[in-house]
């Protein structure tokens, strides 16, 4: 529903920020990762994901793409929530969280507070193959499960009746094989493999 806040910082603690957007204040809820890089500055931009529960509408922000893309990564996982997410980003950088994925690194997993044994293996075996390697130079994250060109192609073929798990699979071996793909060549290419 929301993509992003923009807005004067109003009131700012290490769980969450205020921000006054046109008279209206909104209350978003961050990592310290987040309330770190926001450090003193008066006008900011949030990237956000809105939970909705029965009982709440709650807001969460991230200074980066790259956190918001791993923090929705991470609840998708069973028994990962919103909160959970956000404690692991507080204990730890997208980097590091990313890293520690990649490498199946369950003990720093588990070294957050509250991530009990089980639930880490669950967050290194569910995301294991969607967090993407850090780009060089760069803070983001390419995460594989939400490349919009994949999305885009896996819809399309679907679509044509293609199995969803062997397009997957096609579609992750040309992305890293093809150099600056569009859509239609990646359809392209994916029905000839198929």
């Amino acid at each position: 529903m929301y993509s992003f806040i923009s807005g004067t910082v109003v009131e700012k603690n290490p769980t969450y920020v205020v921000l006054d957007n046109q008279g209206i204040g909104y209350l978003i809820n961050i990592s310290l990762n987040t309330f770190t890089a926001i450090g003193e500055q008066q006008h900011v931009k949030l990237f956000v994901h809105l939970a909705i529960r029965e009982d709440a509408h709650t807001l969460y922000g991230f200074y980066t793409e790259a956190e918001r893309e791993l923090f929705l990564q991470l609840i998708t996982v069973s028994g990962v929530g919103c909160n959970t997410a956000r404690l692991i980003l507080s204990s730890m950088t997208v980097e590091e969280a990313v890293d520690a994925i990649a490498n199946n690194n369950i003990r720093m997993i588990q070294g957050v507070k509250g991530i009990g044994a089980k639930t880490a293996q669950r967050i290194v075996v569910d995301l294991h193959d969607k967090v993407g390697k850090l780009e060089a130079g760069g803070n983001e994250i390419s995460p594989i499960g939400h490349n919009t060109l994949k999305d885009e192609a896996l819809s399309a073929l679907m679509v044509l009746g293609f199995n969803k798990t062997s397009i997957e699979k096609t579609l992750d071996k040309l992305l890293k094989q093809m150099d600056n793909p569009n859509v239609e060549d990646l359809i392209k290419e994916s029905l000839r493999l198929l």
